[in-house]
């Protein structure tokens, strides 16, 4: 078929000699060399990332990446580069007009916004891996960018080495784009990899991923599910052109997650996995949460282990594919960030399509979701709030019980977070408002009421 289409669009001499269409390329204007923007860098942030930057551009010299300043928080550090390279000046690079490109790598949300403002009002191109930032700005900076008409990327900031945010925006039209779930947090993924294949409890496990170097000494924003929803935030405008702030998004992490949980995974055959995850809905609208859900042994998120990152995506004519990569570490973000560095020599932005070119998604609350709740005292669960009951387990140690709970339920209350309470989703524990409607129909069908 692509024979038949070059001979019909440049003719017999294409289909019997394949330079031809190169020589075309090599002359055309798009082609040639010389347009490539030349690249001048200034670089926040000298830690794990910009370390791992700074060798890896050593690397690729074919890139002709110039990085001309670095700026750091504490000139007393020893670094393993030249002192002529650092200042603690940032002015010097935001105004230095040889510098094109700042790439932001640091790890204060606040400080992190001001750069990336003040870099994009000047004239230069943005690479950032900062997730908190970009979440908690993202009105913000969709505004700056069509102001400036200045570059903002940020591959790095989702799932470090996999490029998910290119795919959804080149790849996916979002009326084919049916869901995407992913797991977006390495040091969680290691922590219940540690408990499920280790059998650790969760403080041995997070003592072990801290020493590893996989969790932060203070690793509330991993542990608590903050990190997980701040990459959702945006990764939700790419793929449903959703744009909305992180507390609106219903989110928990795996701080409860107990031994007992775990056990009771196993006995079903399934893992745990703190998976985010969006479903368009019947009526077009999108629900979109991140919680810890029960995982079957044959999904393709089961595969994904210890600091891993894995995203699969659902469409219409390709089905489901599944991307896999490190979601951590100095080299595996580095890359994306390279990546995006690189990408800029051709003057790529982010067209954010779903959001200016269709009609953006909405958010929907009006769906309920099959879960498994532990806990210690039943006088702490409300289970009159719960559509119906189809588990009970009270005689052992931990108890639990698996029901159909309203969305509304979770995203207005905070029980199920509270008391050393767990809440995990099964499987495919999305149910629309018409399904439950349908369900108590036919159960008040089979019990005679009407």
């Amino acid at each position: 078929m692509n024979r038949v289409r070059k001979f019909f669009s440049s003719g017999f001499w294409s289909l019997i000699n394949p330079t031809y269409e190169l020589k075309k390329l090599q002359s055309s204007k798009t082609y040639n060399m010389e347009t490539h923007k030349q690249l001048v860098i200034g670089l926040f942030g000298f830690g794990v990332v910009g370390e791992g930057l700074y060798k890896v551009l050593q690397q690729t010299p074919s890139l002709k990446a110039q990085l001309k300043k670095v700026c750091i928080k504490n000139p007393e550090k020893k670094r393993n580069a030249p002192a002529s390279l650092f200042t603690t000046d940032k002015d010097v690079l935001l105004n230095d007009p040889e510098i094109n490109v700042i790439v932001e790598v640091i790890d204060d949300a606040d400080a992190a916004y001001e750069i990336v403002s003040t870099a994009l009002k000047n004239g230069k191109d943005v690479v950032s891996a900062s997730k908190k930032m970009i979440a908690e700005n993202l009105p913000a900076l969709l505004g700056l960018q069509q102001q400036t008409g200045q570059s903002l990327l940020y591959e790095s900031a989702a799932c470090a080495s996999i490029p998910v945010i290119r795919n959804l925006e080149e790849y996916y039209d979002n009326d084919l784009l049916h869901s995407i779930k992913a797991i977006v947090n390495g040091s969680t993924n290691f922590i219940l990899t540690k408990m499920f294949e280790e059998g650790l409890d969760f403080r041995q496990a997070l003592m072990l991923a801290q020493q590893l170097g996989f969790a932060e000494s203070n690793p509330k924003l991993d542990i608590e599910g903050f990190d997980a929803v701040n990459k959702w935030t945006f990764l939700l405008t790419h793929a449903y052109g959703i744009v909305e702030s992180p507390e609106n998004i219903l989110f928990n992490g795996i701080q409860n997650i107990q031994a007992g949980d775990a056990r009771v995974a196993k006995e079903k055959n399934h893992q745990i996995k703190l998976v985010a995850q969006a479903k368009k809905l019947q009526n077009g609208k999108v629900a979109a949460f991140v919680l810890p859900q029960f995982v079957k042994q044959d999904d393709h998120l089961a595969f994904v282990k210890n600091e891993y990152n894995g995203v699969v995506i659902e469409s219409g004519f390709a089905d489901k594919q599944f991307f896999y990569g490190k979601g951590a570490g100095s080299f595996p973000t580095a890359s994306a960030v390279l990546s995006d560095i690189s990408a800029l020599r051709y003057q790529y932005k982010y067209e954010y399509k779903k959001l200016y070119h269709h009609k953006p998604h909405e958010l929907s609350q009006d769906v309920f979701l099959r879960v498994y709740v532990s806990f210690d005292d039943l006088q702490l669960i409300p289970r009159d709030r719960f559509e119906w009951l189809e588990e009970w387990h009270a005689q052992e140690e931990r108890k639990y019980l698996v029901g159909v709970i309203s969305f509304r339920e979770l995203k207005e209350n905070t029980w199920w977070k509270e008391n050393n309470t767990s809440l995990i989703l099964t499987p495919d524990p999305v149910i629309e408002d018409v399904e439950i409607r349908k369900l108590k129909k036919k159960s008040l069908e089979l019990a005679g009421i009407i």
